[in-house]
């Protein structure tokens, strides 16, 4: 692949894909709303970031032409019915009909462990009807679930450490579920493989054994346990309470009416009505010949304060990078 549209290329595992891509000397397209959003990735060799609304069906179709693939990283955690249709469907049809129209064929999409069209929560429901747009549009595409993402610059830990740091506590929803983290650099490389398609890597399958693929680390952590994980490293390790379903509703609740993007909303506890883990019947990422690496071995390189990626994950998340 010479040149990449990347959909989402300056959010978290967004950058990790196109400073991957960029290393490979790929020419790689970043659209973005307002050019200040894109930092992360504008010092990037290679990269040309432009600004752009990707949900305008017309703008979409013109940055589609001239890319030999295109990545959709694109997705919201919180919100309702409409808004996840909005972004984890409407989007996805726009985007098959401009690959369509352009003749671009390859694509690689990042949906969610959990997908189903009978989950529990908006958010899986809607992550599985993207995928379905893409199963019925006759395009090459490859569809990527990972578990929780991890990495420097996560906001997963990285706000469980700051919490703990804050309160004396930790009151905690869904302190069972069970979650199989990732490290962003896998998600990114695996990104990056299906690019490449599997027939020209040593070794690999040809074709891939299936074009959906799960992305999960090589341990599994209740959230309790990566909670207590987050504030051991982080040097601020609090007791955890974990709250009863109904406590657990209400603390959801108040945090969705809350200034800001909210911390925990009532769809991300149907989301944890369900483990977040492997389901072995999908291939994972030894399909394309990538190792796992360990959130115990990662973790502390960035939420140690004395990690080699501490002071870096403390700049960005506080804005200064």
């Amino acid at each position: 692949m010479k040149r990449i549209l990347v959909l989402g290329g300056s959010g978290f595992i967004g950058s990790h894909v196109c400073e991957k891509a960029s290393q490979l000397k790929c020419r790689v397209t970043v659209p973005t709303r307002r050019r200040i959003n894109a930092q992360p990735v504008q010092s990037l060799p290679w990269v040309d970031v432009i600004e752009s609304d990707i949900h305008d069906e017309a703008a979409l179709t013109h940055l589609v032409r001239g890319h030999d693939a295109v990545v959709n990283l694109v997705a919201i955690l919180h919100g309702n019915a409409t808004s996840f249709d909005h972004v984890h469907v409407a989007l996805v049809q726009k985007l098959v009909r401009a690959c369509q129209a352009a003749g671009v064929q390859r694509l690689v999409h990042i949906s969610a462990l959990g997908a189903a069209p009978d989950a529990p929560s908006m958010y899986q429901r809607s992550k599985a009807k993207g995928e379905a747009v893409l199963a019925a549009s006759g395009l090459d595409h490859s569809a990527l679930r990972p578990s929780v993402v991890f990495g420097a610059t996560d906001k997963f830990l990285n706000m469980f450490a700051r919490l703990q740091t804050v309160f004396p506590i930790m009151p905690l929803a869904g302190a069972d579920t069970r979650f199989q983290p990732v490290w962003v650099q896998d998600v990114a490389l695996a990104v990056i493989r299906l690019l490449e398609r599997p027939g020209i890597i040593a070794g690999l399958p040809n074709p891939l054994p299936a074009p959906v693929l799960e992305a999960c680390g090589p341990d599994v952590f209740t959230l309790r346990e990566l909670v207590q994980l987050a504030g051991r490293l982080s040097g601020h390790a609090r007791p955890v309470m974990a709250l009863p379903p109904l406590l657990a509703r209400w603390q959801a609740r108040i945090m969705e009416v809350m200034p800001g993007e909210p911390l925990l909303s009532r769809d991300n506890l149907d989301s944890m009505q369900v483990d977040n883990v492997s389901t072995g019947v999908l291939p994972g990422l030894d399909a394309l010949g990538i190792t796992v690496s360990s959130l115990r071995a990662i973790g502390p390189t960035y939420l140690s304060p004395g990690g080699a990626d501490a002071a870096l994950a403390q700049r960005r998340l506080s804005g200064r990078l």
